[in-house]
Protein backbone atom coordinates (compact mmCIF):
# COMPACT_ATOMS: atom_id res chain seq x y z
CA UNK A 1 0.00 0.00 0.00
CA UNK A 2 2.78 2.31 0.78
CA UNK A 3 3.77 1.85 -2.93
CA UNK A 4 0.97 2.55 -4.27
CA UNK A 5 0.64 6.11 -2.00
CA UNK A 6 4.05 7.05 -3.21
CA UNK A 7 3.23 6.02 -7.01
CA UNK A 8 -0.02 8.18 -6.69
CA UNK A 9 2.18 11.46 -5.75
CA UNK A 10 3.04 12.03 -9.29
CA UNK A 11 0.22 11.47 -10.55
CA UNK A 12 -1.54 14.20 -8.22
CA UNK A 13 1.41 16.93 -9.61
CA UNK A 14 0.06 16.24 -12.58
CA UNK A 15 -3.36 16.83 -11.98
CA UNK A 16 -2.42 20.04 -10.29
CA UNK A 17 0.15 21.00 -12.75
CA UNK A 18 -1.90 19.79 -15.61
CA UNK A 19 -1.87 21.73 -19.70
CA UNK A 20 -5.12 20.15 -20.87
CA UNK A 21 -8.57 20.35 -18.86
CA UNK A 22 -11.69 18.90 -19.44
CA UNK A 23 -15.47 18.72 -17.64
CA UNK A 24 -14.87 17.33 -14.00
CA UNK A 25 -11.55 16.56 -13.92
CA UNK A 26 -10.78 17.93 -10.44
CA UNK A 27 -13.27 15.45 -9.29
CA UNK A 28 -12.53 12.32 -10.80
CA UNK A 29 -8.89 13.28 -8.92
CA UNK A 30 -10.62 14.63 -5.55
CA UNK A 31 -12.12 10.87 -5.89
CA UNK A 32 -8.97 9.09 -6.40
CA UNK A 33 -7.50 11.12 -3.51
CA UNK A 34 -10.10 10.19 -1.46
CA UNK A 35 -10.08 6.10 -2.54
CA UNK A 36 -6.63 5.69 -1.71
CA UNK A 37 -6.57 7.51 1.66
CA UNK A 38 -9.93 5.71 2.81
CA UNK A 39 -8.25 2.19 1.62
CA UNK A 40 -5.35 2.82 3.34
CA UNK A 41 -7.08 3.39 6.55
CA UNK A 42 -9.07 0.59 6.04
CA UNK A 43 -6.73 -1.30 5.66
CA UNK A 44 -5.44 -0.98 8.70
CA UNK A 45 -8.09 -3.83 11.11
CA UNK A 46 -7.02 -6.72 8.91
CA UNK A 47 -3.02 -6.35 8.65
CA UNK A 48 -3.23 -9.25 10.94
CA UNK A 49 -5.64 -11.10 10.06
CA UNK A 50 -4.46 -14.38 11.02
CA UNK A 51 -3.71 -13.51 14.43
CA UNK A 52 -6.88 -12.22 15.15
CA UNK A 53 -8.52 -15.47 14.30
CA UNK A 54 -8.52 -17.73 17.09
CA UNK A 55 -9.56 -21.46 17.33
CA UNK A 56 -10.35 -23.58 20.30
CA UNK A 57 -10.21 -27.07 21.26
CA UNK A 58 -6.50 -27.42 19.81
CA UNK A 59 -3.07 -26.30 19.96
CA UNK A 60 -2.19 -27.17 16.58
CA UNK A 61 -1.29 -24.08 14.30
CA UNK A 62 -2.01 -26.36 11.38
CA UNK A 63 -5.59 -26.93 12.03
CA UNK A 64 -6.30 -23.30 12.68
CA UNK A 65 -4.27 -22.27 9.65
CA UNK A 66 -6.52 -25.02 7.28
CA UNK A 67 -10.30 -23.62 9.24
CA UNK A 68 -8.49 -20.09 8.82
CA UNK A 69 -7.72 -20.73 4.80
CA UNK A 70 -11.90 -22.42 4.42
CA UNK A 71 -13.07 -19.49 5.84
CA UNK A 72 -11.50 -16.55 4.20
CA UNK A 73 -10.79 -18.19 0.93
CA UNK A 74 -11.79 -15.60 -1.43
CA UNK A 75 -9.26 -12.94 -1.87
CA UNK A 76 -9.50 -9.27 0.19
CA UNK A 77 -7.08 -6.82 0.24
CA UNK A 78 -5.02 -7.84 -2.78
CA UNK A 79 -8.69 -7.71 -4.92
CA UNK A 80 -8.83 -4.15 -3.05
CA UNK A 81 -5.62 -3.00 -4.47
CA UNK A 82 -5.76 -4.47 -7.81
CA UNK A 83 -9.78 -2.62 -8.08
CA UNK A 84 -8.06 0.68 -7.31
CA UNK A 85 -5.56 0.17 -10.01
CA UNK A 86 -7.96 -0.10 -12.44
CA UNK A 87 -9.57 3.13 -11.14
CA UNK A 88 -6.30 4.70 -11.66
CA UNK A 89 -6.27 2.96 -14.76
CA UNK A 90 -10.08 4.67 -15.74
CA UNK A 91 -9.39 8.36 -14.97
CA UNK A 92 -5.40 7.97 -16.82
CA UNK A 93 -7.10 6.56 -20.15
CA UNK A 94 -9.03 10.17 -20.40
CA UNK A 95 -5.44 11.97 -19.19
CA UNK A 96 -3.63 10.25 -22.31
CA UNK A 97 -6.63 11.25 -24.49
CA UNK A 98 -7.08 15.08 -23.67
CA UNK A 99 -3.15 14.72 -23.85
CA UNK A 100 -3.65 13.33 -27.43
CA UNK A 101 -6.02 15.79 -28.47
CA UNK A 102 -3.62 18.37 -27.23
CA UNK A 103 -0.92 17.42 -29.67
CA UNK A 104 -3.13 17.11 -32.56
CA UNK A 105 -4.27 20.53 -32.22
CA UNK A 106 -0.31 21.46 -31.72
CA UNK A 107 0.32 19.85 -34.50
CA UNK A 108 -3.02 21.20 -36.64
CA UNK A 109 -2.22 25.11 -35.68
CA UNK A 110 1.66 24.20 -37.11
CA UNK A 111 0.62 23.31 -40.03
CA UNK A 112 -2.00 26.11 -40.99
CA UNK A 113 0.13 29.17 -39.32
CA UNK A 114 1.68 29.43 -43.08
CA UNK A 115 -1.85 29.77 -44.69
CA UNK A 116 -4.19 31.90 -43.90
CA UNK A 117 -6.72 30.75 -45.64
CA UNK A 118 -6.35 27.34 -44.53
CA UNK A 119 -6.35 28.64 -40.50
CA UNK A 120 -9.58 30.36 -41.55
CA UNK A 121 -10.66 26.78 -43.02
CA UNK A 122 -9.68 24.40 -39.80
CA UNK A 123 -10.29 26.48 -37.06
CA UNK A 124 -13.91 24.64 -36.45
CA UNK A 125 -11.82 21.78 -36.06
CA UNK A 126 -8.84 23.43 -34.02
CA UNK A 127 -11.71 24.72 -31.62
CA UNK A 128 -12.19 21.17 -29.82
CA UNK A 129 -8.83 22.20 -28.05
CA UNK A 130 -9.26 26.24 -26.61
CA UNK A 131 -7.09 27.78 -24.31
CA UNK A 132 -8.04 29.44 -20.76
CA UNK A 133 -6.91 32.60 -18.84
CA UNK A 134 -4.41 30.40 -17.75
CA UNK A 135 -2.41 29.17 -20.94
CA UNK A 136 -4.22 25.24 -20.48
CA UNK A 137 -5.58 23.50 -22.92
CA UNK A 138 -8.94 22.95 -22.65
CA UNK A 139 -11.61 20.50 -24.48
CA UNK A 140 -14.60 21.42 -25.35
CA UNK A 141 -17.17 18.71 -25.42
CA UNK A 142 -19.47 20.50 -27.45
CA UNK A 143 -17.59 20.37 -30.47
CA UNK A 144 -16.87 16.76 -30.85
CA UNK A 145 -19.19 13.86 -30.15
CA UNK A 146 -16.37 11.39 -30.76
CA UNK A 147 -14.61 13.07 -27.46
CA UNK A 148 -17.95 13.03 -25.65
CA UNK A 149 -18.41 9.41 -26.25
CA UNK A 150 -14.94 8.19 -25.33
CA UNK A 151 -15.37 10.26 -21.73
CA UNK A 152 -18.41 8.17 -21.29
CA UNK A 153 -16.64 5.26 -22.38
CA UNK A 154 -14.01 5.90 -19.25
CA UNK A 155 -16.69 6.89 -16.69
CA UNK A 156 -18.39 3.41 -17.76
CA UNK A 157 -15.30 1.84 -17.24
CA UNK A 158 -14.99 3.68 -13.35
CA UNK A 159 -18.77 2.42 -12.74
CA UNK A 160 -18.38 -1.41 -13.95
CA UNK A 161 -15.04 -1.45 -11.69
CA UNK A 162 -16.87 -0.31 -8.69
CA UNK A 163 -19.75 -1.94 -8.80
CA UNK A 164 -17.54 -5.47 -8.96
CA UNK A 165 -15.45 -3.55 -6.11
CA UNK A 166 -19.30 -3.09 -3.95
CA UNK A 167 -20.49 -6.80 -4.89
CA UNK A 168 -16.32 -7.67 -4.02
CA UNK A 169 -17.07 -5.97 -0.62
CA UNK A 170 -20.68 -7.01 0.12
CA UNK A 171 -20.77 -10.90 -1.21
CA UNK A 172 -17.22 -11.85 -0.71
CA UNK A 173 -15.97 -10.19 1.76
CA UNK A 174 -18.29 -9.43 4.72
CA UNK A 175 -19.85 -12.53 4.93
CA UNK A 176 -16.42 -14.05 6.34
CA UNK A 177 -16.30 -11.38 9.11
CA UNK A 178 -19.61 -12.60 10.92
CA UNK A 179 -19.86 -12.06 14.47
CA UNK A 180 -20.84 -16.06 15.40
CA UNK A 181 -18.64 -18.98 16.13
CA UNK A 182 -17.33 -20.80 12.95
CA UNK A 183 -17.67 -24.03 13.02
CA UNK A 184 -14.97 -25.58 11.21
CA UNK A 185 -13.68 -29.36 10.68
CA UNK A 186 -11.02 -30.08 8.06
CA UNK A 187 -9.90 -33.17 6.47
CA UNK A 188 -6.37 -32.22 8.09
CA UNK A 189 -7.90 -32.33 11.72
CA UNK A 190 -10.73 -34.66 12.19
CA UNK A 191 -11.75 -32.64 15.89
CA UNK A 192 -15.06 -29.86 15.11
CA UNK A 193 -13.53 -26.54 16.26
CA UNK A 194 -15.32 -23.40 16.89
CA UNK A 195 -13.53 -20.26 15.64
CA UNK A 196 -14.01 -16.31 15.81
CA UNK A 197 -12.53 -13.48 14.50
CA UNK A 198 -11.47 -10.59 17.21
CA UNK A 199 -12.26 -6.74 16.15
CA UNK A 200 -15.05 -8.43 13.83
CA UNK A 201 -16.91 -4.94 13.97
CA UNK A 202 -14.04 -3.16 13.23
CA UNK A 203 -13.01 -4.82 10.26
CA UNK A 204 -16.78 -4.49 8.86
CA UNK A 205 -16.75 -1.22 9.53
CA UNK A 206 -14.13 -0.83 7.44
CA UNK A 207 -15.55 -2.59 4.43
CA UNK A 208 -18.91 -0.51 4.62
CA UNK A 209 -16.62 2.64 4.22
CA UNK A 210 -15.21 1.00 1.62
CA UNK A 211 -18.34 0.05 -0.08
CA UNK A 212 -20.21 3.58 0.77
CA UNK A 213 -17.06 5.49 -1.00
CA UNK A 214 -17.72 3.61 -4.44
CA UNK A 215 -21.58 3.51 -4.67
CA UNK A 216 -20.88 7.65 -3.70
CA UNK A 217 -18.24 7.28 -7.07
CA UNK A 218 -21.18 5.35 -8.90
CA UNK A 219 -23.51 7.35 -8.34
CA UNK A 220 -21.60 10.49 -9.56
CA UNK A 221 -20.33 8.86 -12.39
CA UNK A 222 -24.24 7.71 -13.44
CA UNK A 223 -25.28 11.41 -12.77
CA UNK A 224 -22.65 12.57 -14.78
CA UNK A 225 -22.90 10.03 -17.61
CA UNK A 226 -26.68 11.43 -17.57
CA UNK A 227 -25.73 15.19 -18.01
CA UNK A 228 -23.28 14.41 -20.49
CA UNK A 229 -25.80 13.20 -23.09
CA UNK A 230 -28.55 15.08 -22.21
CA UNK A 231 -26.07 18.44 -22.22
CA UNK A 232 -23.50 17.49 -24.92
CA UNK A 233 -24.70 15.14 -27.27
CA UNK A 234 -28.57 15.93 -27.36
CA UNK A 235 -27.24 20.13 -27.65
CA UNK A 236 -24.80 18.86 -30.28
CA UNK A 237 -27.92 17.18 -32.16
CA UNK A 238 -29.70 20.47 -31.98
CA UNK A 239 -26.84 22.68 -33.05
CA UNK A 240 -26.10 20.78 -36.35
CA UNK A 241 -29.61 20.51 -37.54
CA UNK A 242 -30.37 23.03 -40.36
CA UNK A 243 -32.44 25.85 -38.96
CA UNK A 244 -35.85 26.16 -40.63
CA UNK A 245 -36.31 29.42 -39.90
CA UNK A 246 -33.69 31.29 -42.66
Amino acid sequence: MAAIVTGLIPILRTAVDATTTYKCRSLWFGFLCIRVVILFLAELPFTKLDGDFICNGTRDDMCTRACFNKRFHRPMMVAWNFIFVLFILSVLLMELFASHLRSLSQKRSSQLKGDVEMEDQGKEEAQVVSMDTRGRAVIDLHRDRGTVGFYLLSITLRILVESWFVYILLYWNLPALDGDPYKCQTNICSELLLCVVRAAPEKCMSIYTLATISIMIIVCSFLFCVYSIVHYLCNFRILTQPSLFV
